[in-house]
């Protein structure tokens, strides 16, 4: 009995660890630490309206910051950290390249898990890109990270925002998703976001189709987890999307390059 418990949580432990980014990066926390830092700095940097409310939930908050000129679109990120950690303003540097291509930029808190599953999550970014885009005009691309890749490639199905706003998505960056929610119901951390089989599936963009001219581009770095190579993959393919994996680039460098305008990665987005 005892051997067939070590075998369980053994088990138990590789199937975590496929889904584990932090302890196969060196000086994994290094990365958290320099995202924090330059995003204070970048708030201090420019001035902005902070905190905006967009729900009645605490974390149901915006930033908006404008370029000096006129804003080419808005340009909107959607953090990660499944879902159960992280808060907005520690990746606020991460719309430093929209901004010097003269696009306003948002960024988007919301509720984490267990407060909200994940379907409610994503009625929340929904409630959140509505009401940002009700303060600039023009086209409106959508960038997320890893949960945050899962969320802004549900922005691009049918159904979730509003028929005005999808009429004005002209690109969707969905840089190292979590396309397929299934593998997470044997995860440990589902203790806490709570997915059924059913919830799993609805919310699984793998499993369902972008709305028609909405342009998708998949983005994935090349030394990430397998699983993440495969989630960007399955993405990739069911969507026939542009489908793009950066050299030498792992799960928390991988978005560096949203703070370069000239970059190749944001240059397709913002075209």
């Amino acid at each position: 009995m005892e051997k067939s418990l070590k075998k369980m949580t053994r088990t138990q432990q590789e199937l975590d660890l496929q889904y584990e980014n932090g302890s196969f990066i060196p000086n994994a926390q290094s990365y958290a630490d320099a995202w924090e830092a330059a995003s204070a700095q970048f708030r201090e940097a420019h001035a902005g309206e902070y905190d905006l409310a967009y729900g009645d939930h605490p974390r149901a908050i915006y930033d908006l910051i404008q370029p000096d000129s006129g804003p080419n679109g808005l340009f909107v990120f959607v953090h990660g950290g499944y879902w159960l950690s992280r808060h907005k303003d520690d990746w606020t540097c991460f719309g430093e390249g929209a901004l010097m291509a003269d696009w306003s930029i948002a960024h988007l808190g919301y509720p984490l898990a267990p407060d909200a599953r994940i379907s409610e999550i994503t009625a929340h970014i929904a409630n959140g890109i509505t009401e940002a885009a009700q303060r600039v005009d023009g086209p409106i691309v959508l960038a997320g990270h890893s949960a945050g890749g899962h969320l802004v490639a549900r922005m691009a199905m049918q159904g979730v925002l509003p028929a005005q706003v999808t009429a004005r998505l002209s690109h969707v960056l969905s840089i190292s998703p979590v396309s397929d929610l299934r593998p997470l119901l044997n995860l440990t951390m589902n203790d806490t976001l709570r997915l059924d089989a059913a919830e799993a599936a609805a919310e699984s963009p793998a499993l369902g189709r972008p709305m028609p001219d909405v342009p998708v581009t998949v983005v994935v770095g090349a030394q990430e987890r397998p699983v993440f190579l495969d989630q960007a993959t399955w993405l990739a393919r069911a969507w026939d999307a542009r489908h793009v994996i950066l050299p030498g680039r792992h799960h928390f460098d991988v978005i560096n390059d949203l703070r370069d305008a000239q970059s190749p990665m944001l240059r397709v987005a913002l075209s």
